[in-house]
């Protein structure tokens, strides 16, 4: 077989091993490291590829941004400030028609930016938001629809994995695509705000029937409290890391261990935290970096792999020979990555088609930090379809409510995986939305 027809076959094989639930990275590296065998018809080529992407990958000050931005997002969880956050977005705007999914929204905006996990915002706002909505009239469907839909907002905000994670394997500045994340999450939370009061104020049939929504405005007047107290740490959290990382007073790796401090001292602050829970925050600190240290690890592999193979030349001599141009190239890699997104998770989606798509967007003239905030929208879409849709699994699981099904939830994500897709379309329009902030 030729190295094209090898290449080819090895992203069919990996394809189905993750499908058939192989752990992506040891499908990555199982599949490049026989094919990289098979195309140099040696052993020990192989073996060498595998120590030289360990090396190039992980190997660098800049990777210590992962571990320290996980550690952050599980102190933040265990501080309970995400319920903080609802609380004070609630205040904001509780009172609009529909201003408990406006709330959601934006409280879920906020938590990303102290988090940067798509699941972790899942699974907290679940039992923050779902059962206070419900108590005030909101239907079922809806509410889970908006924890799921806002959910994506902690892979676009930054600190975001996924963003991290395609700087490395693009090999881009983290800081510049922290910076190019800013604007499409606050667009895209504009826009499900807008979606959820417009639903609201013309199918409230959809969201929380009148009578529902009257007596919820009554003991909203009787609420006692000031929470915008009790939101002051969150507030100071995301004051320090981003402003610290846009001041230019940290680097993104800096600023990770500042706010992993900050966030540890909250915990403990409000007795959140003792020995035992700490050690139990950096085992699971330690398995999820393991992890992720894994799957960049087989990205590499796999990216040498396909240059050896010669499947990205080939990928753009099709495109070029197809006459589809930068638009067209951009729709048929959007909509695989969201076809992609109903087996596989979002990951595996970018380790699996950025490899592929560079060298087709480096011909094309593109910008790599705007393509890489489209392929982040575009792959957690992925999280909100059916059948794999992490977030939604994660979101049922979370619920204690027979009422609630799966199929409710995909219904109810359906419009914000929809309004994603708008969103790209606004920033494929718009390119200053991302990179403006980067100063390209």
């Amino acid at each position: 077989m030729t190295g094209l027809e090898i290449g080819l076959l090895s992203i069919l094989a990996l394809l189905l091993l993750i499908w058939a639930g192989m752990h992506v990275s040891v499908a990555l590296g199982l599949v490049s490291l026989l094919a990289i065998w098979e195309v140099r018809g040696r052993w020990s080529v192989a073996a060498a590829a595998i120590a030289q992407a360990a090396l190039d990958s992980i190997d660098s000050y800049v990777f210590g941004v992962v571990p320290l931005f996980v550690l952050m997002g599980y102190l933040v969880g265990v501080s309970d400030l995400g319920r903080d956050a609802f609380r004070l977005a609630d205040r904001v705007v509780g009172r609009l028609r529909g201003g408990m999914g406006v709330a959601t929204v934006g409280a879920n905006a906020a938590f990303a930016a102290v988090t940067g996990i798509s699941i972790a915002s899942a699974a907290v706002f679940t039992k923050v938001a779902v059962p206070e909505m419900m108590r005030l009239g909101y239907l079922p469907r809806f509410a889970v629809g908006v924890v799921a839909g806002s959910s994506v907002l902690g892979m676009l905000i930054p600190p975001s994995l996924l963003l991290i994670l395609y700087a490395v394997v693009a090999e881009q500045s983290v800081g510049d695509m922290f910076l190019a994340g800013i604007g499409p999450g606050l667009l895209m939370a504009l826009v499900f705000g807008i979606y959820i009061v417009l639903l609201a104020r013309f199918r409230p049939d959809r969201v929380q029937p009148l009578a529902a929504a009257q007596a919820a405005a009554a003991a909203r007047r009787d609420r006692p409290g000031n929470v915008f107290a009790e939101g002051a740490p969150l507030v100071g959290l995301i004051a320090l890391v981003l402003g610290g990382i846009y001041g230019g007073l940290f680097t993104p790796t800096e600023a990770g261990a500042v706010g992993a401090a900050g966030a540890l001292l909250v915990a403990v602050a409000r007795k959140r935290m003792d020995a035992r829970g700490f050690w139990k925050v950096l085992v699971e600190t330690g398995h999820v970096t393991a992890s992720i240290s894994l799957l960049i690890i087989a990205a590499s592999l796999y990216s040498r792999m396909l240059a050896l193979t010669g499947v990205p030349e080939a990928m753009g001599a099709l495109f070029a020979d197809a006459g589809l141009g930068p638009v067209g190239f951009l729709v048929v890699y959007v909509a695989i990555a969201v076809l992609l997104g109903t087996i596989l998770d979002s990951s595996s989606i970018l380790l699996i088609l950025v490899p592929l798509a560079l060298p087709v967007v480096d011909g094309f003239g593109m910008n790599l930090v705007w393509f890489g905030v489209v392929t982040v929208i575009a792959v957690e879409v992925g999280l909100l379809t059916p059948p794999l849709g992490l977030s939604v699994f994660v979101i049922r699981s979370t619920l204690d409510d027979p009422r609630i099904t799966l199929g409710d939830v995909f219904a109810g994500a359906l419009p914000f995986a929809m309004l994603m897709l708008l969103v790209i379309l606004l920033i494929s329009l718009m390119p200053a939305i991302a990179i403006a902030p980067v100063g390209w």
